[in-house]
């Protein structure tokens, strides 16, 4: 078996692009692989492009080989771009050569480690801010119309949820200078109102859901650890499932960790073992997030195998389509040590003609897909009717 073709798709997900790479075969398999980036998804198909003459007429079977071929290709620039379009490459890889076995990924790594995942309802507010419309919700307004959500969560079956800075109003808007590129200063620093508004968002929340719901707040890069700890001390009376924060420095991690009994979830920004290392070394964080899109499934699964050997937890960085979300699943099938899985509930209403297979949700669980490759495929009609022009 041979590759014959690469071919990458943009696809416009409302406020964020999705980054899909086919691989085609001369035995007709078709591998699907996702490698979405929402700042800079032009970068990561332009370095599949340059990829291409390194794997047309390779044996996609031999994946771990075709990994380093392509890190050897880009090691001048390791990680960032480079690592995503070698996720994109590699999540195909490795469906078509499940698919040509008959089985699922996760068995293609040992699995199934379970049938199930804990999900939680991830950017639980932000997506009916941002794109209410598109959504076919309505807008949120008010801190009533935060606290009906959160009645909507528990109603709907979810155990978990997660948010970020959301700031109810006409229109509603997103704090999230630390990762847009524009708005705000860059000093990083939490204002006494902004620490007043986050402790009334997660308090209204927390009424709404009650106490046996869990509630994780992402703070992304929005925030120093001087302001991250003041708002982790805050956030102590509501028993938080996790304060989520990307920072590069595990020192600073670890600060904020130390300073506080909110437990801390951080490392969705990192690549390959050798970036997590030092995290786990000092323990820095109680939960690290993995991107398999930015990491890749085999580099994915061996930092997840890593972390259980420093006794930490996993879990998906996921809010991407959902091919994307059966690789996540499969990913966490093949380990031990998952904390709980994330999946965006409220999405484009074309994110359910994207994949032949939507993730079945049963009582806050997601069932782990069983069938070949990925257990879902991307509808390529609906991927060219829906291109990103931003």
């Amino acid at each position: 078996m041979e590759i014959t073709n690469i071919e990458t798709f943009i696809v416009d997900a409302g406020w964020r692009p999705w980054t899909l790479v086919k691989v085609e075969t001369d035995d007709g398999i078709t591998g699907w692989g996702e490698c979405s980036a929402s700042s800079t998804p032009r970068g990561v198909t332009g370095t599949i492009e340059d990829l291409k003459p390194l794997l047309v007429g390779r044996d996609p079977n031999a994946f771990e080989m075709l990994y380093w071929d392509m890190f050897r290709a880009t090691r001048q620039s390791p990680g960032g771009l480079a690592a995503r379009a070698i996720a994109g490459v590699e999540t195909a890889i490795l469906d078509i050569k499940a698919k040509a076995l008959g089985i699922s990924v996760a068995e293609l790594f040992g699995g199934p480690t379970r049938d199930k995942v804990r999900v939680y309802w991830s950017h639980c507010g932000p997506n009916r801010a941002r794109i209410p419309e598109l959504l076919g919700v309505s807008p949120l307004r008010t801190m009533d119309d935060i606290h009906n959500l959160g009645k909507e969560v528990v109603a709907r079956g979810f155990t978990a949820l997660k948010t970020q800075i959301v700031m109810p109003g006409d229109p509603a808007t997103v704090h999230n200078t630390g990762s847009t590129g524009t708005g705000g200063a860059t000093d990083q620093v939490v204002s006494t109102s902004m620490l007043g508004h986050i402790e009334t968002l997660i308090g209204t929340f927390r009424d709404a859901v009650g106490p046996d719901v869990d509630i994780n707040l992402d703070l992304n890069f929005n925030y120093k650890p001087e302001s991250c700890m003041r708002i982790a001390k805050m956030l102590e009376q509501f028993d938080m499932l996790w304060l989520e924060l990307d920072m590069h420095n595990p020192e600073s991690v670890r600060q904020i960790k130390e300073s506080t009994d909110t437990k801390i979830c951080s490392g969705e920004t990192l690549y390959y073992m050798r970036e997590y290392l030092p995290y786990f070394d000092l323990h820095a964080a109680d939960v690290f997030a993995v991107d398999v899109g930015w990491n890749g499934f085999s580099q994915a699964k061996k930092v997840g195998d890593l972390a259980e050997v420093y006794q930490h937890n996993v879990a998906p960085h996921n809010y991407y389509s959902y091919l994307s979300a059966f690789i996540h699943a499969n990913w966490c099938a093949t380990l031990p040590n998952v904390r709980i899985f994330e999946l965006d509930i409220d999405d484009v209403p074309w994110r359910e003609e994207l994949a032949t297979s939507a993730p079945e949700i049963i009582d806050g669980y997601m069932t782990i897909p069983a069938g070949p490759g990925w257990g879902a495929d991307v509808n390529e009609e609906v991927a060219r009717a829906h291109p990103w022009t931003h």
